[in-house]
């Protein structure tokens, strides 16, 4: 599996966690990994676009 669709499949759980508990700073903390997998994914784009 690549890098990236890990990434993917990271945000895609963590998101769904954070929905899902009722931890408010769980919650917080799941959102804050989803955001640091999307920027390594942008910039796991920007390298393989150049």
């Amino acid at each position: 599996m690549a890098r990236i669709d890990y990434l993917r499949e990271q945000v895609a759980r963590a998101e769904r966690l954070a929905k899902a508990i009722l931890d408010r700073q769980t919650a917080e903390r799941l959102q804050a990994f989803a955001a640091e997998c999307r920027t390594e994914m942008q910039g796991l784009s920007l390298k393989t676009a150049a």
